[in-house]
């Protein structure tokens, strides 16, 4: 049973607050990537950022291409959420969590849109690329200490 304030004005929630807050736009709040027109991200948004000479350098290496923002120092690729599950990303790569680019005052252009309906590059190869160009071992090849 809800308890009603004394002004018979229910209280918020947590929930609500929670969203409210989550809500808001105030300056410095990052900017998120759009999902171009016409594409749908059915399985959520998140997005993988690298320096620019180093995302020249991954285009040409993958099989598959989505969405790619770029701006004057990186290139944002569209990942699906999660991507980052039991991974750990090789510096200088940064990993947005629902493909919020932090700091920008503008968002990034768009550079390459995917051919299909949905926005993703797909990970694993996106990963891979990025380990080769770093020189970094990929996270389940790397020894288990005991």
């Amino acid at each position: 049973m809800a308890m009603r304030a004394a002004s018979g004005v229910r209280p918020l929630g947590l929930d609500t607050m929670v969203r409210l807050q989550r809500g808001r736009h105030t300056v410095g709040t990052p900017l998120r990537l759009p999902v171009p027109d016409g594409m749908t991200a059915p399985l959520g948004c998140d997005a993988v950022a690298v320096p620019a000479r180093l995302g020249q350098q991954v285009l040409p290496r993958l099989p598959r291409v989505g969405c790619v923002y770029a701006d004057g120092t990186h290139w944002w690729w569209i990942v699906p959420s999660d991507s980052d599950y039991a991974l750990e990303w090789p510096a200088p790569a940064r990993y947005a969590t629902g493909a919020v680019v932090p700091g920008a005052a503008e968002l990034p252009a768009l550079i390459h849109r995917s051919d299909g309906t949905v926005p993703y590059t797909p990970p694993i190869p996106l990963y891979l690329a990025l380990c080769r160009l770093t020189n970094t071992t990929p996270t389940w090849s790397r020894a288990v200490s005991a």
